[in-house]
C-alpha cells in the first residue's frame, strides 16, 4: 500500500486521471490535477445554529448551500470542547490529551505544537502545495517570552504553513494586533508593543477600574482588564496603537486576506485554513448586519460569517477553482451564550436552540461540547447526502493524506477518506473526546462519562459540563438529549466500554473513584 501511495502522488503530480487505492484499500476519488483543500472552522458555532442543521430563527443561507450541496454529518465532533485543544487535535492529527499543555491558552502562551510535529500542512507541503492559514490561531507563539516588536518565531510558518496571517490568540485576549508572517501588521517601532497577563501596566485604565470606558461593551466576567476600541480584554497591554485591529472589521479583513491567498495561488495547487473568529466573543458585526439577526450579537455575527462564506465561495468560482477544491466546514467546539460580556445573548435568544436537540455546550463532555456541523463539500465530485457516521476533526489529517497519496499519519488519526467523500457511511467505533482536560468516549451509539469531581453546572455560562459522581452512560439512538442516565441499569455494557475506554485513553483519567471492575 506504501508503494501505491506513492504511485498516486506520482501520477496526481503530472496531471493523469487516475483511480488508486488508500492505505485502507477504499477507493481515492478520481482527480485530473492536484486539489486544492480548504478547510473553513467556526469559533463556538453550535450543532443548532445553522438553518440545515436545524435552525428556524436563524437564517444561514450560505451555510445551508453548503451542506445541501456536500455531505451534511450529523455526527461530526471537534476533539475538544474548548478552542485550543481541538485546533491542536485538527492540525496535528494527535488527540490534545495526549499534550498536557493543549488547553485554552493565554496570548503570551508558548507554540504547543512541537516543529518537528507531523501537521496537515507537512503533509501538503511534501507534495508540493502552497499552504495558507488565515484567521485565528490560538495554539501559542514563541518558546515563552515573545518581543512583540520583532520577529514571533516559532509559529505557524514553522509547523508548515508558507503564508500566515493571524490573530495570536482570541478576538477577547491582547494582543489585539494581526501577525502577519511572524511580523505584527502595522506595527511603529516608536510605539512598541508590551503585554503582560499578570500585572497591568502603570497608568493604563482597565475594565474593573474604568467601566465608564466600556462604551462598546461591559464585561460580565472574567474580561475586565485593558480596555481597547471600549471593549474590556483579558490581559494587559500597552502601546501598538496603530497596529491595533479594528472589532468591527475583523470579519472582512480575514475575508480579504483569504479571497487574496486564493488569488494568489489559484495556479498552483494549495491548502488554505480560513478560521474566521465568529461567533465567539466579543461578538462584533459590522453596521451592516448589526440588528439583522434579532438576537443581538451573537445572532449578527452568525450572519455576518455566512455572508463571508458566501463571499469566499464566489472567489472559488469566479477564479475557475471551484470543481478542483474540496471544503471542510466545521466549528472547534460547541456554542455558548453568555462568554464573559453583556451582549443580549441570553436575553435576545428568542426560541432559538444554539445546541439544538443536544445537552451541555461549550466546555461540556456532553455530546453538545464537540458535537457541530460538519460538512464536505465537492463541486461534481461529492454527491449532497446526510450522513450519520460518527467521524472526527482529528481524522481530516489521515483522510487527506491519503486523498494527496501520501502514507504520512499519526497514531490517532483514521483515515476516513470515503466517508468524508460521502461513498461510505462506515465511521469510527470509538471515539475520545474532552473537555478542560476531563476526557469521555463515544462508541457507537453510546456515550460514556466518567465521573468527575466539581460543579455540575458552570453558573458563569450556565451550561452542565457533565461532572457527576457516578459513571454515565447514554444510549443515543433512543436519547440523544442524554436525559437519561442508564449506566446502573446496563452494568455489563458499562463494564464493556470502561475497559475499552481505558484501553485507549489509560487510567489516570478522573479526579474521582473509579468503577471496581470485576
Amino acid at each position: 500500500m506504501r508503494r501505491l501511495g506513492i504511485i498516486a502522488s506520482l501520477l496526481l503530480s503530472i496531471g493523469l486521471v487516475i483511480g488508486c487505492q488508500s492505505k485502507s484499500g477504499k477507493t481515492v476519488a478520481e482527480q485530473p490535477t492536484k486539489p486544492n483543500v480548504v478547510i473553513i472552522y467556526m469559533d463556538d458555532l453550535g450543532f443548532g445554529d445553522v438553518g440545515a442543521y436545524g435552525a428556524t430563527e436563524l437564517k444561514t443561507p450560505n451555510f445551508d448551500k453548503l451542506a445541501e450541496g456536500g455531505v451534511r454529518f450529523t455526527d461530526g465532533h471537534a476533539t475538544s470542547a474548548t478552542c485550543t485543544p481541538s485546533r491542536y487535535g485538527l492540525l496535528t492529527g494527535v488527540y490534545p490529551w495526549r499534550n498536557k499543555d493543549a488547553k485554552i491558552l493565554p496570548g503570551t502562551a508558548p507554540l504547543i505544537i512541537s516543529t518537528e510535529q507531523l501537521t496537515i500542512p507537512k503533509l501538503f507541503k511534501e507534495k508540493g502545495y502552497h499552504t495558507g492559514i488565515v484567521g485565528k490561531w490560538h495554539l501559542g507563539l514563541g518558546t515563552g517570552n515573545v518581543d512583540w516588536n520583532e520577529h514571533v518565531t516559532p509559529g505557524p510558518n514553522e509547523v508548515g504553513f508558507d503564508h500566515a496571517y493571524i490573530m495570536a490568540a482570541t478576538q477577547d485576549r491582547v494582543p489585539t494586533v494581526y501577525i502577519d508572517n511572524g511580523y505584527v501588521d502595522g506595527l511603529d517601532k516608536n510605539d512598541p508593543i508590551l503585554i503582560d497577563y499578570k500585572n497591568n501596566f502603570e497608568g493604563q485604565p482597565t475594565g474593573k477600574t474604568h467601566p465608564e470606558l466600556c462604551t462598546y461593551q461591559m464585561w460580565h466576567h472574567g474580561h475586565n482588564n485593558t480596555i481597547i476600541n471600549g471593549i474590556p480584554r483579558i490581559g494587559y497591554m500597552k502601546g501598538g496603537e496603530a497596529a491595533r485591529w479594528s472589532d468591527v472589521d475583523m470579519a472582512d479583513h480575514f475575508l480579504v486576506r483569504a479571497q487574496e491567498y486564493v488569488k494568489a495561488h489559484k495556479d498552483e495547487p494549495f491548502m488554505l485554513v480560513y478560521t474566521m473568529q465568529q461567533p465567539h466573543v466579543p461578538r462584533t458585526p459590522h453596521s451592516r448586519f448589526e440588528g439583522t439577526s434579532g438576537m443581538g450579537p451573537r445572532g449578527d455575527v452568525i450572519v455576518e460569517a455566512d455572508w463571508c462564506l458566501g463571499e469566499f465561495m464566489k472567489t472559488l468560482e469566479d477564479e475557475g477553482i471551484m470543481e478542483n477544491t474540496l471544503i471542510i466546514f466545521s466549528s472547534d467546539n460547541g456554542p455558548v451564550l453568555n462568554d464573559g460580556y453583556y451582549d443580549d445573548a441570553v436575553e435576545k435568544l428568542g426560541k432559538h436552540t444554539p445546541a439544538g436537540v443536544l445537552r451541555g455546550g461549550k466546555y461540556s463532555l456532553f455530546q453538545a461540547g464537540t458535537r457541530v456541523p460538519f460538512i464536505t463539500y465537492w463541486k461534481g465530485k461529492i454527491q449532497p447526502s446526510v450522513s450519520d457516521a460518527l467521524v472526527c476533526q482529528v481524522d481530516i489529517l489521515a483522510s487527506l493524506a491519503a486523498l494527496i497519496g501520501s502514507d504520512s499519519g499519526t497514531q490517532d488519526s483514521k483515515e476516513m477518506l470515503d466517508v468524508l467523500m460521502g461513498k461510505s457511511k462506515e465511521g469510527r467505533t470509538e471515539l475520545i473526546l474532552e473537555a478542560t482536560s476531563r476526557t469521555a468516549m463515544r462508541s457507537g451509539d453510546w456515550a460514556l462519562i466518567p465521573p468527575y469531581k466539581g460543579v455540575a453546572l458552570s453558573k458563569h455560562v450556565n451550561i452542565e459540563i457533565g461532572n457527576d459522581t457516578e459513571w454515565q452512560l447514554y444510549n443515543l439512538k433512543e436519547d440523544i438529549s442524554q436525559q437519561n442516565n442508564v449506566a446502573e441499569a446496563n452494568p455489563e455494557k458499562l463494564k464493556e466500554l470502561i475497559e475499552t475506554f481505558e484501553s485507549i485513553r489509560g487510567t489516570a483519567y478522573s479526579n474521582t473513584k473509579k468503577l471496581e471492575l470485576k
